[in-house]
């Protein structure tokens, strides 16, 4: 799987349903790039269009229950690789990682609230 096809997975597990054109400005592609990456990721059923109940003309992009699954089991893979990179760590290099946590969580939040762009 891409990068992309991977983040735009992220995206719609963090935020819901989007629409195809606010898919692409947050990942970066151009909404013709991201209407073929659904059309791939929809026919390996990671994710599904479903209609906007509020408007009737827009088209949303949603994961479905493989796709989800997909991105949990992703993430854990992830947790599992630093967990083991962690404990080859020295002591002090533990106590290091720990007082930079509030940083770097903080750090995670304006990445993903510029990622995310103004909420619908």
């Amino acid at each position: 799987m891409s990068l992309t096809s991977a983040a735009t997975l992220a995206t719609l597990d963090r935020t819901g349903p989007r629409r195809i054109t606010d898919l692409a400005a947050v990942e970066g592609v151009t909404q013709p790039a991201m209407t073929a990456l659904v059309r791939v990721m929809e026919e390996s059923g990671l994710v599904e269009r479903r209609g906007d109940a509020s408007d009737k003309r827009v088209t949303l992009v949603c994961l479905t229950e493989a796709g989800a699954s997909y991105v949990r089991r992703r993430r854990q893979a992830g947790v599992h690789a630093f967990e083991r990179l962690i404990g080859e760590l020295t002591g002090d290099e533990v106590e290091a990682l720990v007082a930079a946590l509030p940083a770097l969580k903080h750090l995670a939040e304006l990445e993903s609230q510029d990622r995310e762009g103004p909420k619908q």
